[in-house]
């Protein structure tokens, strides 16, 4: 069995080890689940709210301690940080409060003396999580999941382990039973293992588009249903009657929040000609504001990114687009982990800087000549996560928004996710949908029950 190494992204220093569990364990955790499952199932939504309610309680009276965690673990800036704990909070008392009506019994007019659908847990989620926001993203699959009575696995990244960790302590402290949030400390290739357990129904993953080709194969392979939130390439599009100054700076707020790692980062800002003259000079003047350096340092706006690797792949990128024509406006030095914001002008089709997801804090200017132009290029895509539309005339910004293939459009607000709004994509960003009434729905046996 291996061992996973915690890596402060700043220094490098490591902070923590955490030893690879062995197949006796997992064997442990997978029994563990299904006598909590048996139990759990059974519990009132009042009593599962009860333990969700007291999870939130928990996050907040120690956010101070989880976002120190957060930072040290994936480099966020620790502001960041405390507003993802305070998300997470919400998250739970969201489903707290509406999954009693959300699943409730369906009448269904079918002929019948009485015909209704309802809704049941199935079993055990499996959830494979990232490392970018470490927090949000489980309590994202946890709240809703445990709320409709399943009981859930996570095996998080292994660079936030300690993380993973933490948010098992915290519903133990919360009063959930043994079983019912269980993490494993796990190596990706060993989540097979658990995708073919009886007791595991459902996998749920965000990642790459790489690891959801893998893991929706073996869910596949296994019969278990899938969800699947991929990658993110979302367009900007800001037209010439937009309110300049507002559209920079969400824009860039987007784009490096989270020093650029984001799935739902408006990574292709697609301006039309007309409005160039007036948005760029907003866009220069307002990304030198985002310093970059220390995440614990009052000021600081970007901190590192996770790991070196990713910090040279964005790099990569840049070199790509400088080679192919684009011009580098702004930024551009590295140092390990720490890159600092970078401005792309001169973005087109079949730079890296376009074609691929650019996770990291880079910000890429395309031109369009037209409306029409902004659109093909904003669906020239092979994710189609979310987007957004910037202008003053809300009723085109809708018919414009009809036209974009993808999970979400925002029209003159930042993209983000709320635990009150259908989350997904379609294309390369994946499959099925998370939050709102939706998300709970992902993972419950809809049965159907006749009386004659």
């Amino acid at each position: 069995m291996g061992v996973f190494r915690s890596v402060y992204p700043y220094t490098q220093e490591t902070i923590a080890e955490y030893p690879e569990m062995d197949d006796a364990s997992i064997d442990l955790k997978l029994i563990t689940a299904g006598e909590a499952f048996s139990n759990w199932r059974n519990f009132s939504f009042a009593l599962r709210s009860e333990v969700l309610l007291s999870v939130a309680s928990i996050l907040r009276s120690e956010k101070d301690k989880f976002a120190r965690l957060i930072t040290m673990e994936m480099g966020k800036v620790l502001p960041e940080a405390l507003a993802e704990v305070e998300k997470s909070a919400w998250v739970c008392e969201y489903y707290a409060s509406h999954a009693r009506n959300f699943l409730a019994d369906e009448v269904i007019e079918a002929g019948f003396t009485r015909s209704i659908m309802v809704h049941q847990p199935v079993g055990a989620v499996f959830a494979i999580m990232p490392w970018n926001f470490p927090f949000w993203q489980v309590f994202r699959f946890a709240a809703p999941t445990l709320m409709a009575g399943n009981v859930a696995l996570l095996k998080h990244a292994p660079t936030v382990f300690g993380c993973a960790l933490a948010i098992e302590d915290i519903f133990r402290q919360a009063g959930a039973p043994a079983g019912v949030f269980q993490s494993l400390v796990i190596a990706a290739e060993r989540s097979e293992k658990i995708i073919a357990a009886d007791i595991v129904q459902g996998v749920t993953l965000t990642g790459s588009e790489r690891a959801g080709v893998a893991v929706a194969s073996l869910a596949g392979k296994h019969l278990k249903k899938s969800l699947l939130e991929l990658g993110g390439s979302d367009a900007l599009i800001v037209l010439p009657d937009a309110d300049m100054k507002k559209a920079a700076r969400v824009a860039l707020q987007s784009r490096l929040l989270n020093a650029g790692q984001s799935c739902i980062a408006s990574k292709r800002l697609i301006v039309i000609k007309d409005a160039m003259n007036d948005f760029l000079p907003h866009l220069l003047e307002g990304i030198q504001d985002f310093r970059q350096g220390n995440p614990f340092e009052p000021g600081i706006r970007v901190g590192p990114m996770a790991r070196p690797d990713l910090a040279e792949q964005i790099q990569q990128q840049i070199r790509n687009a400088i080679a192919r024509g684009a011009q580098l406006e702004y930024g551009g030095s590295v140092d390990g982990c720490n890159l600092q914001p970078s401005l792309l002008l001169g973005v087109e089709p079949g730079m890296a800087a376009f074609d691929e997801e650019t996770f990291g804090p880079l910000v890429a200017v395309i031109t369009a000549r037209t409306e029409a132009a902004a659109i093909k290029l904003a669906n020239n895509s092979r994710y189609g996560l979310a987007g957004s539309i910037w202008t003053k005339n809300t009723d085109k910004g809708m018919a414009l928004a009809r036209q974009l293939n993808t999970g979400a459009v925002f029209i003159n607000s930042l993209v983000k996710s709320d635990p009150r709004l259908p989350f997904g994509g379609v294309k390369k960003s994946g499959y099925g949908r998370e939050l709102g009434k939706p998300g709970i729905k992902e993972f419950v046996n809809m049965k159907t029950i006749v009386v004659d």
